[in-house]
C-alpha cells in the first residue's frame, strides 16, 4: 500500500510548495542556456536536468526483471557554487534510490541562481518515470528565495521529508529489545539452539528478547522458509505480513488485530457448548535503535468447561464480579452463565548500553526452563512490573519490581483491593560450557504505616533478608530459592529448582517433619530432536511442594496476586509429574500433555476446619498439628489430565493458528465436600487464536 500512497503525498505535497518565478531571481544557467532568454531559462533548465537524467539514468537489473512500474522522486539543490546536490530521494527499490543519488552526483556544476543579483541556492523536486520516458518534465521550485533563508527554505520541506521517509518494512522486531511472547510450544521451536553445549546464553528468566535469541537462531530465514506465495495485498496479509507494517530511517510500527474465538463441548457440563470470543488489537513497535514499545488490548468472553469456569469462581474478587478468570484477570457476569473479561498489556523496553535492558510495563514473568516455575510463574494475572536485565561476562542479574493485589473480603481496605509489593533477585551464571546454576531472592511487603513501595528494595544488589531485619521486625515476606541445569549434551538437558520459605535445620535432624520445613523441588529433563526426530521435543518434569509453603502467618503476605498463585497453580501441599511432547513440521504443529498428581487440600465442612497447607492465602496458625507433617496431608485428591493439540499456523507475522484440541480430566477426592468433589471431563475444543501467551488448563 505504501507503494501508491507515499508517491502520491509526495507529489501533492511538492506541488503545494512550487513557487513561480520572481523577476528579481534567475534560476542556476547550465553552460548552453547562457543565449537564451531570461524569461525562457527555466524552460531550459528544466530540459537540461531531463536530458541528463534520461541520458545517464540506468535501471537495476532486479527492477527490470520485476517489471516495475511507477517513480522515483527526487529532492535535490543547486548551491550558491552551482553544484548539484541531493536532498533526499524516494523510491520502492533502494537499487533506484542509489541509483538516482549517482546520477545526481554527476551533474556538471552550473552558474548559480541569484536573487537581486547575489548567488544563492535553489531547491528542485523532479519525478522520474520508469521505466524512462523521454520527455521534458518541469522541475519544480520549492524555494522563494525572497522570502526565505536557506535555513527557513529546509524548515518548509521538513513536512515533506517526513512523509517520504518511508521505506519497505524489513522484520525490525526480529532484531529488537522487544519480547518474544511467551508460550511454552514456540520457545520450544529455539529451546535447543540456546542451549548447545558452549553457548553462553541463559534460558532462565522469561521472557526472552529477539536480539538475544536472534545470536543462536535466524527468525528471518525461518520466516522466509514458511512465506507462502502471495501476488495480491489480500493473501499477503492473511498468510505472511502484518496488517499494518510502517518502517522509517528512525522508527517501525506494527498494528495487528487479536483473535481468540473458540467453540468446543464439556461432556459433564450442563449448557450446551463452551466458547470464547476475543477480539482485540496488538501493536508494537520501535523509535531508534534502543526504545521498542508492545501493547496488547483484549475483549473476551467466554464460558469454559465446568471445572474451570468453578474454578474461576473460587476465585471471586471481593465486589460483585463472580470470577477471576486464571491467568487473565477479573469477569464480570456475561449473560447468565458466561463472564466478560478485558485485559490489557503492556511494556517500553530501553537498552542504554548493550549490557543491560529496563522494562515497565504491565504483564507477566516466568523464570526457569520447565513447563512449571517454583519461583515465579507466569499463571496468575498481569501485573505491574519494572524489570532490570544486566548481562555481562557469564552472568545474567534479573531484578523485578512487582505490584500485586489481594483481593478477598478480608484483605480489603475501605472496599479498595489490598496493594502488596514484591521484589525479586535472579542471578544466573554459567559455570562452565555445560552447566549453569541460578541464586534467587524475593521478599514481600504491604502499605503498613503508609510505608508505600519501600525504596530499601531497589538495591538491586543487596540481601533482602538484610534489608528485613534493618527495617523491623515483620518487614516482609522473604523467599530463596536456586536452580541449576546441566547440559548432558545437544539434545539432552537436565534441569531444577529449588524453593526455600522457611527452614529449621534441628527440625530437618530431629526427622519429625517439622510444619516450618516449608520447601519445594523441581527436577526436569528435555530431549531434542528425539529419537532422530528433527523437531521433536519430550520432556518430563516432577514436582513437589511442602504444606504450607509460600503463605505466611499475616492475612496479605502470602505469594500471590489477585487470589492465584505467582508460582505453582496448585500453590503447595502436591506432588506433581508432567510428561509433554511437542513437534512441528512447517507450519502444522502438534503438542500432547499428562499431567498426574496428588494433592492435600482442606475439608472446610464444619467439622474440620484445619489449614492444611495448599491453600496459600490461609494463614498457617490454624494447622492441625506441628510435627509429621507430610506432602500430600489433609483432603488427598488424585489429579489425572491430559491434553492432545494440533493445528496450523496461519499467519507468520501475528502468529494466528487454528487449531483443534481434546483434554482429557479426571479428578478423585478422596471425600466430597462443598468445594470439592469429583469430575471426570472431557472436553472438545476447535479454535482460532493468535497465540501470544499460555493458558493453563490444568489445575
Amino acid at each position: 500500500m505504501n507503494k501508491f500512497v507515499v508517491p502520491f503525498l509526495f507529489l501533492l505535497l511538492v506541488s503545494f510548495n512550487t513557487f513561480s518565478q520572481n523577476y528579481n531571481e534567475k534560476p542556476p544557467v547550465f553552460s548552453n542556456c547562457n543565449v537564451t532568454q531570461v524569461d525562457s531559462l527555466n524552460v531550459c533548465f528544466d530540459r537540461n536536468v531531463n536530458d541528463f537524467v534520461f541520458n545517464n539514468f540506468k535501471i537495476p537489473q532486479v527492477v527490470l526483471d520485476a517489471n516495475y512500474k511507477g517513480e522515483v522522486g527526487v529532492l535535490f539543490e543547486v548551491d550558491k557554487e552551482g553544484k548539484f546536490r541531493t536532498i533526499y530521494v524516494y523510491a520502492l527499490y533502494d537499487e533506484l534510490k542509489e541509483e538516482a543519488k549517482r546520477v545526481f552526483s554527476e551533474f556538471p556544476k552550473v552558474q548559480p541562481g541569484t536573487y537581486n543579483g547575489n548567488p544563492t541556492f535553489k531547491q528542485y523536486s523532479i519525478n522520474i518515470k520508469i521505466p524512462l520516458v523521454n520527455q521534458t518534465v518541469e522541475t519544480k521550485s520549492l524555494v522563494k528565495e525572497k522570502a526565505f533563508s536557506k535555513l527557513e527554505a529546509q524548515a518548509k520541506t521538513e513536512f515533506d521529508s517526513v512523509i517520504n521517509t518511508l521505506i519497505p518494512y524489513s522484520e525490525k522486531a526480529y532484531s529488537s529489545q522487544l519480547n518474544i511472547p511467551f508460550i511454552h510450544s514456540e520457545y520450544a521451536k529455539f529451546d535447543r539452539q540456546m542451549n548447545l553445549i558452549g553457548t553462553n546464553s541463559h534460558t532462565a528468566s522469561k521472557p526472552f528478547l529477539y536480539n538475544e535469541v536472534s545470536k543462536y537462531y535466524n527468525f528471518k530465514a525461518e520466516k522466509e522458509k514458511l512465506k507462502k506465495e502471495a501476488d495480491s495485498w489480500g493473501e499477503r496479509k492473511l498468510w505472511n505480513e502484518h496488517l499494518v507494517q510502517l518502517q522509517g530511517e528512525d522508527y517501525w510500527f506494527t498494528v495487528d488485530p487479536i483473535l481468540d474465538l473458540q467453540v468446543g463441548k464439556d461432556t459433564e457440563a450442563e449448557f450446551s457448548s463452551t466458547y470464547n470470543n476475543t477480539r482485540g488489537v496488538m501493536i508494537q513497535g520501535g523509535l531508534g535503535k534502543n526504545l521498542n514499545f508492545f501493547s496488547t488490548i483484549y475483549e473476551s468472553q467466554g464460558r469454559f468447561a465446568q471445572y474451570y469456569n468453578q474454578y474461576a469462581e473460587s476465585l471471586k474478587a471481593f465486589g460483585p464480579d463472580p470470577a477471576i478468570i486464571p491467568g487473565r484477570g477479573i469477569a464480570k457476569r456475561f449473560k447468565t452463565d458466561s463472564y466478560d473479561y478485558p485485559v490489557a498489556e503492556a511494556y517500553l523496553s530501553y537498552t542504554p548500553a548493550k549490557f543491560i535492558n529496563i522494562q515497565f510495563g504491565h504483564g507477566k514473568n516466568f523464570i526457569g526452563d520447565g513447563y512449571r516455575s517454583l519461583l515465579v510463574s507466569d499463571v496468575a494475572s498481569p501485573l505491574p512490573f519494572l524489570k532490570l536485565n544486566t548481562k555481562f561476562w557469564k552472568i545474567k542479574y534479573t531484578n523485578t519490581w512487582m505490584w500485586a493485589k489481594d483481593v478477598r473480603p478480608e484483605a480489603t481496605a475501605d472496599k479498595a483491593f489490598l496493594t502488596k509489593y514484591m521484589a525479586n533477585h535472579y542471578l544466573s551464571w554459567n559455570v562452565s560450557k555445560k552447566l549453569n546454576i541460578g541464586l534467587f531472592e524475593s521478599v514481600l511487603w504491604t502499605n503498613s504505616n503508609d510505608r508505600g513501595f519501600d525504596v530499601n528494595y531497589l538495591n538491586p544488589i543487596i540481601f533482602f533478608r538484610a534489608i528485613e531485619f534493618e527495617t523491623g521486625q515483620g518487614a516482609g515476606n522473604v523467599l530463596l530459592g536456586a536452580s541449576a541445569k546441566y547440559k548432558w549434551n545437544d539434545n539432552i538437558n537436565i534441569y531444577s529448582q529449588f524453593i526455600l520459605d522457611e527452614f529449621s535445620l534441628s527440625d530437618v535432624k530431629g526427622g519429625e517433619k517439622s510444619w516450618k520445613n516449608k520447601f519445594g523441588y523441581q527436577l526436569g529433563v528435555k530431549y531434542y530432536n528425539a529419537f532422530n526426530v528433527d523437531n521433536l521435543l519430550l520432556q518430563f518434569e516432577y514436582n513437589r511442594v511442602r504444606p504450607y509453603t509460600y503463605s505466611h502467618n499475616t492475612i496479605v503476605l502470602n505469594y500471590g496476586h489477585n487470589n492465584q498463585s505467582m508460582a505453582h497453580l496448585w500453590g503447595a501441599n502436591f506432588s506433581e509429574a508432567v510428561l509433554i511432547g511437542r513437534y512441528h513440521y512447517k507450519r502444522w504443529f502438534g503438542n500432547a500433555k499428562l499431567i498426574m498428581g496428588k494433592r492435600g487440600l482442606d475439608f472446610n465442612n464444619g467439622t474440620d476446619d484445619f489449614s492444611y497447607g495448599a491453600d496459600i492465602y490461609r494463614d498457617y496458625n490454624d494447622r492441625p498439628f506441628d510435627t509429621g507433617v507430610e506432602v500430600g496431608q489433609g483432603l488427598e485428591a488424585i489429579t489425572f489430565n491430559a491434553n492432545l493439540q494440533a493445528g496450523y499456523v496461519i499467519n507468520l507475522a501475528s502468529n494466528l493458528k487454528v487449531f483443534t484440541d481434546i483434554t482429557v480430566r479426571n479428578f478423585h477426592p478422596e471425600a466430597t465436600t462443598t468445594s470439592t468433589f469429583k469430575s471426570d471431563t472431557v472436553w472438545f475444543n476447535f479454535g482460532i487464536r493468535t497465540d501470544l501467551f499460555n493458558w493453563y488448563f490444568d489445575n
